[in-house]
């Protein structure tokens, strides 16, 4: 048994391509655009909201006669007026490891513009629990004895039973090792550390983290979406830096003005 710290890491990201994006411009007759933005998530987000109005210059479509001329002024509009459909196109790749299964029970309600891959339980053999402690308990000695007691002996428990079953014996069929390792999880804590990868557009990691960084959520959830916005606010400066943040309870609440956009 060994404690944890549930981490955050931003692995991928939706990627523009050049050659049908020029093709489509100068299909169009805006073959000299160009965006300013610093990341394609952003530049596709400012891409997909020209489109809707066929913007990409003065004069391209005969109702416009000026344009935002980079990307910030464009994006911002977008998250302004609330037109927060073009976000979905852009796509994060996370994977939150050392996270709880009590964390990922409720991560997966937020389903609309989200995938999901987590560690499978019946095939990964738990041998060494990782444990996370909420604050409320870290901070009451005899609970947190309870906790480390009880992790302990729900550790010892998986040894004996992969033991009992001789999972470790040569040759023994993967078949035969699965089935015991789905039985075994059933008595693993929901507290357990695990893996989970998680992919989001930008208009739902929006409306995620305002709703999962607020006071009264979940304390594990709250600390995990704190740490992906910060990832997000200064790698996506644009797409999420109508933020403001005020420490609650030692974690992060990020607020905007445009909310559920």
């Amino acid at each position: 048994m060994h404690d944890v710290e549930p981490k955050v890491f931003l692995i991928g990201e939706t990627k523009l391509l050049p050659e049908g994006l020029n093709a489509y411009l100068e299909h169009v007759g805006a073959p000299d655009w160009s965006t300013d933005a610093n990341t394609d998530s952003e530049a596709l987000s400012e891409f997909m909201g020209r489109l809707c109005y066929r913007s990409f210059e003065p004069g391209l479509n005969p109702n416009v006669t000026r344009v935002r001329p980079d990307n910030k002024s464009h994006l911002q509009n977008i998250i302004r007026t609330g037109h927060g459909s073009v976000l979905e196109h852009s796509v994060l790749n996370f994977v939150f490891s050392d996270v709880s299964r009590v964390f990922t029970h409720e991560l997966v309600r937020h389903r609309a513009g989200t995938a999901v891959s987590q560690e499978s339980l019946r095939f990964v053999r738990l041998d060494d629990l990782g444990m996370w402690a909420p604050t409320s308990v870290k901070e009451d000695d005899e609970m947190m004895e309870v906790f480390v007691k009880t992790f302990s002996q729900l550790e010892e428990l998986q040894r004996l039973m992969a033991e009992h079953y001789e999972l470790d014996e040569e040759g023994k069929a993967f078949s035969k090792k699965k089935e015991i390792t789905s039985a075994m999880r059933r008595i693993a804590p929901i507290g357990v550390a695990t893996s989970v990868g998680w992919s989001a557009n930008v208009r739902t990691l929006r409306h995620v983290i305002e709703a999962r960084t607020e006071p009264s959520a979940e304390e594990e959830i709250r600390l995990v979406f704190g740490k992906v916005g910060e990832i997000l606010m200064e790698k996506y400066q644009v797409l999420f830096g109508d933020y403001e943040v005020e420490m609650v309870n030692g974690l992060p609440w990020f607020k905007s003005e445009f909310e559920k956009i």
